[in-house]
């Protein structure tokens, strides 16, 4: 409880925790057996704004202190950005991998940097123009991406 900074909850109900905190007990029980690599999908998805970037600094702190490889399913692409050192883009049923971008910025990352906003412009326009050319919605396409302290886990296709 206290990794996950709920040392004050430990007693509490379920239904007595905000979403965040319900996120951070679930953090928790992932983390609880070490294990090598974290699957996250789309952890964050049900918080509101605010919420969801507190949680998203908490699990980066959490990974530099386990320093465990997780892989991160999500829709948002700030959030990708954000939190990965890999970027997956793939494509809806069937699942195929469309493009890999490797993040380079430098952390903490500043959501409002001009290259921040660059690479969200450029995925931005490749799920525009992935969209016309094969017929598939932007709210099918699917991010997937994984942050290490060593090598980054690659995911499989799940969409």
């Amino acid at each position: 409880m206290r990794l996950v900074g709920l040392e004050g909850f430990a007693n509490a109900y379920p239904h007595h925790l905000s979403g965040g905190m319900a996120q951070r007990v679930a953090l928790a029980r992932a983390l609880i057996n070490h294990p090598k690599v974290l699957l996250l999908d789309e952890p964050l998805g049900a918080l509101d704004a605010f919420t969801r970037m507190r949680m998203q600094d908490e699990v980066l702190q959490l990974w530099q202190a386990r320093g465990t490889t997780t892989l991160l399913v999500t829709h948002d692409i700030d959030e990708a950005i954000y939190m990965s050192d890999r970027i997956v883009i793939m494509s809806p049923r069937p699942g195929r991998i469309e493009r890999n971008i490797d993040i380079a910025l430098a952390r903490p990352r500043q959501r409002n940097s001009p290259e921040f906003l660059r690479l969200r412009s450029d995925i931005l326009e490749h799920l525009h123009f992935a969209g016309q050319t094969t017929g598939n919605s932007l709210a099918s396409a699917s991010l997937k991406l994984g942050f290490s302290g060593g090598s980054v886990a690659e995911g499989a296709a799940r969409r």
